[in-house]
């Protein structure tokens, strides 16, 4: 076990930051590792556990425990959602076992202990050997070497090897079973087809049981004797045994003697399994992914054969103790569930989850809310995963394959469709129709596909359909659908083939619309291609695209043409030849910038607009495969054979950020919301996400050379340690000394003027506040309604007539003295503040608090209309009137706040002009502010004047 080491001084835990960070001086610059997605188990069996707690009505809990190559993974087995993921190890895990709420893992020569995901031990091989199987055995832990040879004791307690065992050099061990109610023996099995038993404690061999005894005839004996499943059954000293050539035998060890035996069809034997509901059943796996019942009370008579019940083979069959409920996992990255409704029915599928079993080549975010990932794999499939929350993940349904894979006896893999080659969507009519559209290796039509049912689409999109032959004359070839586009409205899905043709169809009625003629080749790209010995009318079509406005239809060619259609004519505008092959093209909608994958590896940038090339990125040092944009048209980011994924600055044409990864990126796709980057792997069924720095933290970009480029590691599924990753980067340099350009300066630069940044209105309203209170005027003042007493008193008389009491005459009160000069003395917000302002400064804080915001300008643009009129109408003293101008001035030398002070001085002269004409002490301040005014507003006419003449100039040029 790893001991912390104490903490360190202050001045020392600095100098160790430091060195920390020249180390991380070339960590990934813009993209960190993130979480892997879409990863459910592999080769190495699960292992399950089922709890049962006091009271519990929803029976027993499940928990199972899968391999994810370097970790663990442990689902709910009655969602099968997942708990939570383990941290990675060094080395690729080779066996697991759990007791209790601890899981044990085997990688390389440890055994690491975790509770609840966090390591508390970890055990050591002292032969310094790899391990490959473990088991919880009491208090010990049992493990068997890589090769075979030697079996290891630990006391899990002390932590400490209690008992080496040796075997005999012919006999290789592969697996270990305590039978039931056996103290301290285990069997061991052999790849040589022989069983023995061991007692640990005193650590010698009881019994062996020979191959002869064990198979039933000698000719598999040296073929495919080998101990592939080795379970206990239900009942006492009998025990299951798989071979690699597919017999099976039930074994009484007591009396050495078989009891049953069966031979299962279609490979060896992997897994087996007894049923523990008190029914005599037995469950064995292939290694072609089969499933067998066998009938025990019949002599192992076959009940069931569920043929491709997994796409590869099954590593681990399990049944839930006291349940009809089978649960096998398969190298084909899925845990499945399978219920007997009957001991005699078949078994139907209850729940799973599963992935991608051969690594996807084709990756793509689907919708605008980056939350779910289109993903194409040689599996044949079309799977969508979810960002979010992996049980949302799902497969979209090829129709009823199981039941005709069922009906045929053939496996359900063989009835999928070929692989995708070409992937296109348009979220927009995403509830009203067929919304996906593929092309599958070697098929001449393209099919359909609904996310909102999750389905295959009603349609398919073929040339057949197209071409019409007259009399004996020869049908053109068909050629195989090359690449697809639908529109970014959705009406339409267009298809190219390799021999030149392009159809649009609609995709609501399937119905052929139009038809584009990519012509002949053209002559100065015939001869660079050596095209002539070919058929130069057949051109192959290697991508499509459109404009968002379905104004321009653009295809690229094999021979190194774009080609740009009018939409709605089907007419041939423009050709542009390129210097090279185009491989495929990628457009992004939102700024018409087309990206051309050339074969000389080289990508080149268009300009859909002026259909010019604009941008060129080379430096590849292997053929590009995939690249994506940006969502704001910034960046663009490639993935190449040489296993490095680049992301080019398209602004400036530089390279801004490279990493090279363990295996080569088959694919890339940039999320709508520009945090995530998924990638996907040519040895991994995963897709992985990388987290964008530049959403979170400042990032200086800087042109990344050859020595820059550094390896790292893929994302695991946890993403505990890229969360550490991510703390741990430090800033890059130059950061906190790089100004925000976005933000807005109390004080432009020079000469030029700095206005109040609020709105016209609040100006407007107070040059004309005297005719808005004028309009608004009541015409009559409110009467407040007379209060009526309870009892109406009236005249005596026949009519009935009230009385009414003449009305008092309420005179007001006079305040009080005290009120009167309490009102006499006190001076506003508005006075004060301006009382403590500089006289010769620019008003922009007070002589009390010189740092604070608090000052005059400040509050006036805080105070509405109405209370600024107010307040200089309370100006009334010839030193409020001086100190107000002088503010006025100060405030025009100061270049701040002009449409305010214009406001301020158009108020002002319109209320006290008679004052400061009958006073000439303030004659001089007011000479002065007008000069100060003249030259302000002749200076702001010739800024308007020079501004206006350079727009004029610009737009007369452009």
């Amino acid at each position: 076990m790893s001991v912390e080491e104490p903490p360190s001084p202050p001045r020392k835990r600095q100098r160790q930051i430091q060195k920390k960070s020249s180390k991380l001086k070339h960590e990934p610059r813009l993209f960190v590792p993130f979480r892997a997605l879409g990863l459910i188990t592999n080769h190495i069996p699960f292992v399950i556990q089922t709890r049962s707690h006091k009271g519990a009505t929803d029976g027993p809990r499940i928990h199972i425990l899968t391999c994810l190559g370097k970790s663990w993974a442990l689902w709910n087995g009655a969602k099968m959602d997942l708990l939570f993921v383990g941290p990675e190890v060094g080395e690729p895990i080779s066996s697991m076992a759990m007791d209790g709420d601890a899981v044990w893992i085997a990688s390389g020569s440890d055994v690491v202990k975790y509770i609840r995901g966090k390591e508390v031990s970890r055990l050591v091989n002292p032969l310094g050997t790899s391990l490959s199987f473990i088991t919880i055995f009491g208090t010990q832990l049992l493990a068997l070497t890589e090769d075979g040879r030697r079996m290891l004791c630990w006391d899990t307690v002390e932590g400490s090897v209690e008992a080496t065992i040796e075997f005999d050099n012919d006999f290789t061990a592969t697996s270990i079973l305590h039978p039931a109610t056996y103290l301290n023996k285990v069997l061991v099995s052999s790849s040589e087809g022989v069983i023995q038993l061991w007692n640990t404690r005193s650590q010698t061999c009881i019994h062996k049981f020979s191959t002869s005894s064990l198979l039933s005839s000698s000719s598999n004996i040296t073929d495919g004797s080998a101990i592939t499943a080795l379970t206990q059954s239900s009942a006492i000293d009998v025990v299951g045994i798989g071979f690699a050539s597919g017999e099976i035998s039930v074994y009484d060890v007591r009396t050495d003697e078989r009891l049953m035996r069966m031979f299962m069809e279609g490979g060896g034997v992997r897994a087996l399994g007894f049923r523990s509901d008190g029914q005599p059943i037995m469950a064995s796996a292939s290694s072609l992914g089969h499933i067998a019942i066998w009938d025990l009370n019949e002599g192992g008579r076959l009940l069931h054969m569920v043929r491709g019940a997994h796409d590869g083979a099954i590593s681990a069959l399990e049944w839930v103790p006291g349940q009809p409920l089978l649960i096998t996992s398969g190298e084909d990255n899925s845990v499945k569930q399978w219920l007997f409704d009957s001991p005699t029915a078949a078994p139907r599928l209850l729940k799973f989850r599963s992935g991608h079993h051969a690594p996807p080549h084709l990756v793509r975010y689907y919708g605008e809310d980056g939350k779910q990932l289109l993903t194409a794999s040689r599996d044949r499939s079309l799977r969508c995963t979810s960002v979010v929350r992996d049980s949302r993940s799902f497969e979209l349904s090829q129709g009823s394959l199981a039941k005709k894979a069922g009906s045929l006896s053939i496996p359900v893999a063989n009835l999928k469709f070929p692989p995708i080659t070409a992937l296109s969507y348009s979220s927009a009519r995403s509830k009203d129709w067929d919304d996906i559209l593929t092309a599958h290796s070697d098929e001449t039509f393209s099919r359909t596909w609904t996310m909102q049912n999750k389905k295959l689409g009603r349609h398919t999109f073929g040339f057949a359909d197209s071409i019409k032959v007259k009399g004996k004359e020869r049908a053109p070839p068909l050629g195989s659908a090359k690449s697809v586009c639908v529109t970014a409205c959705g009406n339409f899905g267009l298809v190219s083939s390799s021999t030149g043709i392009i159809h649009m169809w609609n995709m609501q009625s399937g119905i052929r619309r139009r038809t584009f003629d990519i012509g002949a080749c053209p002559p100065e790209v015939s001869g660079r291609f050596r095209a002539a010995e070919k058929d130069t009318k057949e051109r192959s079509v290697t991508g499509l695209t459109t404009d968002p406005l379905n104004t321009i239809l653009i295809a690229s060619t094999l021979d190194g043409t774009i080609n740009f259609f009018d939409f709605h004519t089907a007419k041939l505008e423009h050709t542009l030849v390129l210097p090279s092959t185009a491989v495929s093209i990628t457009l992004q909608r939102d700024s018409g910038l087309l990206a051309v994958v050339c074969d000389d590896m080289v990508v080149r940038l268009l300009d859909i607009e002026t259909r010019t090339i604009v941008r060129e990125f080379g430096g590849f040092r292997g053929r590009i495969l995939d690249l994506t944009f940006s969502p704001d048209s910034r960046w663009l980011i490639t993935t190449s054979l040489d296993s490095i994924v680049r992301t080019f600055d398209i602004p400036t044409g530089r390279l801004i950020d490279a990493f090279r990864t363990s295996s080569v990126a088959t694919s890339v796709s940039f999320s709508p919301t520009n945090d995530f980057l998924a990638t996907s792997h040519v040895d991994s069924v995963g897709v992985y996400l990388w987290a964008n720095r530049a959403q979170y933290t400042e990032v200086s970009f800087q042109t990344i050379v050859e020595d820059d480029i550094t390896n790292v590691e893929l994302p695991s599924m946890q993403g505990v340690a890229e969360d550490e990753a991510l703390e741990s980067l430090p800033p890059l340099e130059g950061q906190a000394a790089k100004a925000d350009v976005l933000s807005t300066p109390p004080k432009l630069d020079g000469d030029l003027i700095t206005l109040t940044l609020l709105p016209r209105t609040k100006w407007q309203t107070l040059l004309n506040l005297e005719v808005i209170q004028q309009r608004n005027k009541p015409k009559e003042p409110p009467k407040a309604p007379e209060k009526a007493p309870f009892f109406l008193p009236t005249l005596p008389g026949v009519e009935t007539r009230f009385v009414t009491e003449p009305k008092k005459d309420v005179t007001p009160q006079k305040p009080s003295r005290r009120l009167e000069q309490a009102a006499g003395n006190s001076e506003s917000v508005f006075m004060q503040r301006l009382g403590q302002e500089d006289e010769n400064g620019d008003y922009r804080r007070t002589l009390i608090l010189p740092f604070s915001d608090e000052s005059l300008f400040a509050l006036a643009k805080t105070l509405s209309p109405a209370a600024l009129d107010l307040e200089i109408r309370s100006l009334v003293t010839l030193d409020h009137l001086r100190t107000f101008i002088n503010a006025l001035t100060q405030r025009l030398l100061s270049h701040q706040d002009f449409e305010a002070v214009q406001a301020f001085l158009n108020i002002f002269l319109r209320m006290h002009a008679d004052m400061i004409i009958s006073n000439s002490e303030l004659h001089n301040d007011v000479e002065k502010l007008m000069s100060v005014q003249r030259s302000e507003s002749q200076r702001i006419l010739e800024l308007i004047a020079s501004s206006l003449g350079a727009l004029g100039f610009v737009r007369e040029t452009l």
